[in-house]
């Protein structure tokens, strides 16, 4: 028996329908190309990426994050956490993939392999098995015990239930109510030694991506559960669904409402990126056009100008450019006052410059997020 699906509320039907409205006009807006776009990308999978992974304790800067994303080497990060992060990349990567899979089906080997991705590199946690005995999760500061997984000899049996069940995709659960379900299932049933949250919240994302929609880095929450607090009020959300143990027949309303409220909020986020990528881009190509710099410089600028740093690398393959082209670019950037060069040959990377900082500002302008629960 797996934990029930609730009944939606009135606020809860408001609040899914407002989302669904927001994830549609974001499909839209992806669905034209823009040069734009795909920075936004990935620098939404970079925010997942450390999201996720910020909640388990392993902290990688963005810039780090983004590397990752765009097969870089990290500049800050070290090897054990690095591990970590390319494992995520890689079980995101085939997240983004599977989207698109004719020949998709929910299996647990599926899940399996997932993990394995993930934990590739702690082969002592067994990377794509089920753990073969209890698991206890125990509060990190004060070694509290707040949970126990069911018996290791009930998990493939729950997980089966739990693939049945993602199979079955009764069309009466809203597709965001069936992720967070989803989500809460798995990371409930434990099925792993190690990686069981990071694997519930990467089976929450590849539920919505299934869904064709909207691709998945436009859908995850990750990014919002692991931003400041929070991360606090998830494991609250966790903790305060069940009891301390494996209990599936307790309400998880409150569970529910708490992902429809961090559905809306992100897509609110990505929402205002988009809309402040335009804006930038707009900006910053009229800046570059009136200084006789070539439009392609214009994604090396919208990086700097937002705060993140050029590779030369990677502002290469983005606009297809050989070596010299790329060095040429950035040093006509450097001599317009707009970027500054940091470190030395393969360490080099660009910043913007104080003049770039404050042409960019006024569109920078911080994101207002609302909490739609609330004030209504």
């Amino acid at each position: 028996m797996l934990y029930p699906t609730p009944a939606l509320t009135a606020a809860d039907e408001r609040v899914l329908a407002e989302v669904e409205a927001m994830r549609e006009w974001l499909r839209y807006q992806v669905a034209e190309p823009r040069r734009w776009t795909g920075q936004l990308r990935r620098h939404l999978i970079a925010h997942a990426i450390q999201g996720s992974n910020s909640i388990e304790g392993y902290q990688v800067g963005l810039d780090d994050a983004v590397a990752a994303v765009a097969g870089e080497d990290p500049m800050e990060t070290g090897p054990a956490t690095w591990d970590v992060i390319t494992g995520y990349r890689d079980a995101l990567t085939y997240v983004q993939q599977l989207a698109q899979s004719r020949e998709f089906a929910w299996q647990h080997m599926l899940l399996n392999s997932l993990h394995f991705m993930m934990m590739r590199h702690e082969l002592g946690k067994w990377p794509g098995r089920f753990r073969p005995g209890d698991i206890y999760v125990d509060e990190e500061n004060t070694g509290r015990r707040v949970y126990t997984g069911p018996d290791a000899d009930d998990v493939p049996v729950l997980i089966g239930e739990l693939v049945s069940w993602l199979a079955d995709a009764d069309p009466g659960v809203p597709l965001l109510v069936r992720a967070s379900m989803a989500h809460l299932n798995l990371v409930k049933i434990h099925p792993w030694r190690d990686g069981n949250g990071r694997m519930a919240r990467c089976l929450h994302t590849l539920v919505l991506a299934r869904d064709g929609v909207l691709a998945p880095e436009f859908s995850s929450i990750e990014e919002w559960l692991g931003a400041g607090r929070n991360t606090y009020a998830y494991y609250d959300a966790l903790a305060d669904t069940g009891s301390a143990s494996w209990s599936p027949d307790g309400g998880t309303g409150a569970w529910v409402r708490f992902c429809l409220s961090a559905h809306h909020q992100q897509a609110q986020r990505v929402r205002g990126r988009l809309d402040r990528a335009g804006r930038l881009w707009e900006l910053l190509e009229g800046w570059a056009g009136a200084r006789g710099l070539p439009d392609r410089a214009v994604s090396a600028l919208t990086v700097a100008a937002a705060g993140g740093r050029v590779r030369r690398t990677v502002y290469q393959r983005d606009e297809t450019l050989t070596d010299d082209q790329a060095v040429r670019d950035l040093r006509a950037l450097v001599r317009a006052g707009a970027l500054e060069q940091h470190g030395q040959t393969r360490g080099r990377y660009y910043l913007a410059a104080p003049a770039l900082r404050a042409l960019a500002a006024p569109v920078l302008n911080p994101l207002e997020i609302a909490d739609p629960y609330r004030n209504r």
